[in-house]
């Protein structure tokens, strides 16, 4: 993990954003990119000089943008528009999402393209590395211009206003928070107001984390399947790499490899391969995990080119152009971001709603091959993982709800100025708590496959579920008499969301 990322060289990667908004990993300007921010300021301020009226430079915003702002009331107007446009109600939004926030829009001040002054610039990067996070409420953008709201919270954070968290996660006031770490609030000039808001930041920066969250979360999917499959004496030759050839879609070819690699030399597998198994095949979601793990991947793979994109962006409106030009644009319509949010909320909900039928098969002994009813203990007295189920299919129903989209939801606003908007800061908050459920609902099935791989003794499971089922037996003890189910369903979804699942079983093949 870098402890020190450069911002204004090259366009950052999502590892860097991952590093700073997770990990604290200290933020610096490339020395160019300050010569270049100063030399576009010289540009905005020759404009302010200009009688002739200029978009966020010399005029009101939005459907205020043909009136004319006198140069006395300039510096008013700017902290007017912060202030106004910090309206965001509800409750805090994670300090990782709001770290990611800053960094990402400190990355396009940093690209000369927006007219802000360098000290501005060092303003941002100082207040990251300060640990300094602006309290941003849960409501108020709807994803065009941009994360208008939750990036108006920051600004005014600038400015020595509004409410922040130290390091230390302690609540204050921005000026006491800037005094105590030794920087001087900024009085925004000509154009600064809008460009510390107008950008896709906050949907981004969830973006990023959520598909840094899935990539594990899709390897510990494949990692369920195995031990379901295994446990429930289902056959691994469907995942052959020249049947998955036939087909040769690439999320999928990588699901099946993996479930051919943890599934090797499984011996509890073995035992039933052969002529005496009159098995003839799985039911889907056993023998189909490859096509709806891979089909996840897939998505994921387009949301992440999509993402590279964006983080490739300098979002402003007005931008100032290489050739020196300041000139409207859209680019702050959140549209490409928020559909793969969503897309991925689809993704999500269908790799959960597959778990949660293999760990319904576990159940059922009617289904799953000789394992006890609800892997009791002692069937009828004990209900072992009945209601465990019911919680991966509560999580399941809620996924289907939250895998709605957005995007498809504009809702016209600023005086039908803006009477298309993209919400895609609401696509990122559904996914997230969507990729909490996948967790969980994993997690239920992990633990429900570990304790079916026990009953299966003497026959031992392969090196890699075999790790796996070893590892939660750290946090959660085997088959046996009930006892309370949520804290050991809390303690493997720990196992899950931190990677450590995926990891184990990686590293024993």
């Amino acid at each position: 993990m870098h402890s020190i990322v450069t911002v204004g060289s090259v366009p950052l990667v999502p590892a860097d954003v991952v590093a700073v908004a997770r990990h604290d990993a200290r933020v610096t300007v490339d020395a160019e990119a300050m010569r270049r921010v100063a030399q576009t300021r010289a540009l905005i301020e020759g404009l302010a000089d200009d009688p002739q009226p200029h978009y966020g430079i010399s005029t009101g915003f939005g459907a205020l943008a043909t009136t004319f702002i006198a140069e006395d009331r300039r510096a008013q107007l700017q902290a007017s528009l912060i202030r106004s446009h910090a309206a965001g109600t509800g409750s805090e939004v994670e300090r990782e999402v709001v770290r990611a926030l800053m960094l990402l829009r400190l990355q396009t001040l940093a690209t000369g393209r927006t007219g802000v002054r360098p000290i501005v610039v060092e303003t941002y990067a100082a207040l990251l590395n300060a640990g300094i996070t602006p309290i941003v409420r849960e409501y108020g953008s709807l994803g065009c211009s941009g994360d208008l709201a939750p990036l108006s919270h920051v600004a005014l954070a600038v400015m020595g206003e509004g409410e922040v968290r130290d390091a230390d996660g302690r609540s204050m006031t921005a000026g006491e928070a800037l005094a105590a770490a030794g920087i001087e609030p900024v009085l925004l000039r000509e154009k600064e107001g809008l460009a510390l808001i107008n950008g896709t930041d906050g949907m981004l920066g969830m973006l990023l984390l959520a598909a840094h969250d899935l990539e594990t979360l899709l390897t510990t999917a494949d990692v369920a399947a195995a031990i379901s499959v295994e446990s429930q004496l289902g056959t691994d030759a469907v995942f052959a790499a020249d049947l998955m050839a036939l087909r040769p879609q690439l999320g999928q070819a990588a699901s099946a490899a993996n479930l051919r690699a943890f599934l090797a030399g499984s011996p509890i597998v073995a035992s039933h391969r052969g002529p005496e198994c009159t098995r003839v095949q799985d039911a889907y979601s056993l023998r189909c995990a490859p096509q709806v793990h891979g089909a996840a991947r897939d998505t994921l793979a387009h949301a992440t080119a999509v993402a590279g994109r964006e983080l490739a962006s300098a979002v402003d409106n007005p931008v100032v152009t290489v050739d020196g030009r300041v000139e409207s644009n859209g680019n702050f319509h959140g549209a490409p971001v928020a559909y793969v949010l969503d897309f991925l909320a689809i993704a999500v909900a269908d790799v959960a709603s597959m778990s949660e039928r293999r760990t319904d098969r576990a159940l059922d002994v009617a289904r799953s091959n000789g394992l006890p009813a609800f892997l009791a203990d002692e069937v009828g007295v004990d209900s072992g993982l009945m209601i465990a189920q019911y919680a991966a299919a509560g999580i399941v129903s809620e996924l289907k709800r939250l895998a709605a989209p957005a995007s498809v939801d504009s809702i016209p606003s600023s005086a039908m100025q803006e009477d298309h908007v993209s919400m895609g800061w609401a696509a990122a908050r559904k996914l997230r708590r969507a990729l909490d459920g996948l967790a969980r609902v994993l997690a239920i099935e992990v633990m429900t496959g570990c304790r079916a791989l026990d009953l299966r003794s003497p026959l031992q499971p392969a090196a890699a579920t075999g790790a796996v089922r070893d590892l939660v037996r750290t946090r959660v003890e085997g088959p046996g008499p009930d006892r309370f189910v949520s804290p050991e369903i809390e303690a493997v979804t720990e196992l899950v969301a931190s990677g450590d699942v995926a990891r184990v079983a990686v590293s024993a093949v």
